[in-house]
């Protein structure tokens, strides 16, 4: 089994506390970083019942996620080696068989930023909401054309979108806590979202809730939900339970946690 359940390596100056996995019963881990920068975890599961648990405290700068509507586009020969691979096709972002609709709906749209906002605002209105529509096996053109879908399905038909127009872009995947905004009486506060490449650095966008947010703890990069999966089965595999829960804590908080855990490691 690969898991990819770490904070991603970018926020580790961020952990308050250890970040580490507790797989019971116990088994030897090997951790590794993979080919988009992301933190997994590998081990050999043995028969029967695997569960597996994580907490921690991130710091967090409170501010929402960033805006600038100036950011501009580039052109693909100025873009850096390391973006290309965002604009390619891929397994859910069928870039290659959406590309005359993108450039009939976004193709007057107002360049940079503000293009991939009108792309997240189209998205938005476009699909509806609903567990009960996850798929595992649904890319981008069926989210257009079923117009439902999850979290993962809005990120998707953005990311699409924005690499038929040369614009490169990333899914993510990480913890997004209700910190600023109504509590959703959903349980899971595991989210998708995506980056987009602008003004020479990547934004963050959400199609999903269309709105800037506080709190994002990013898990994991790639060009599409294949690419950062929680978990990763070679063998015959049943998901009992998957819970995740985040929630806002103070310093003061924080420090009580942490202090019971350095004096049992002293």
């Amino acid at each position: 089994m690969i898991f990819m359940l770490n904070v991603h390596p970018s926020r580790a100056a961020d952990l308050i506390t250890p970040d580490r996995l507790r797989i019971a019963p116990s088994r030897s881990i090997t951790p590794y970083i993979d080919g988009f920068g992301n933190k997994c975890v590998r081990l050999l599961a043995p028969p029967g019942e695997l569960r597996v648990a994580s907490d921690t405290i991130v710091s967090d700068s409170g501010r929402a996620d960033r805006v600038d509507v100036g950011a501009e586009e580039h052109a693909v020969a100025d873009l850096p080696h390391d973006a290309l691979v965002y604009l390619l096709a891929s397994r859910y972002c069928e870039a290659d068989s959406m590309m005359d609709k993108a450039w009939e709906i976004f193709g007057q749209a107002p360049r940079g930023w503000r293009r991939v906002q009108a792309i997240c605002d189209f998205v938005h209105s476009h699909i509806t909401f609903g567990y009960e529509h996850a798929d595992a096996t649904r890319g981008a053109v069926r989210s257009f054309v079923e117009q439902r879908g999850v979290c993962r399905d809005f990120a998707h038909l953005a990311v699409t979108f924005c690499r038929c127009l040369n614009i490169p872009a990333r899914y993510c995947t990480g913890y997004l806590g209700d910190i600023g905004v109504p509590p959703d009486p959903a349980p899971m506060d595991f989210s998708a979202w995506f980056e987009a490449f602008v003004g020479g650095r990547w934004y963050t966008f959400d199609a999903r809730h269309n709105m800037p947010r506080v709190g994002r703890v990013l898990i994991a990069r790639g060009r599409d939900a294949a690419d950062v999966a929680i978990s990763t089965t070679f063998g015959n595999t049943r998901l009992k339970s998957f819970i995740v829960t985040t929630r806002e804590a103070d310093q003061e908080i924080a420090s009580l946690i942490e202090a019971p855990r350095m004096a049992s490691s002293g």
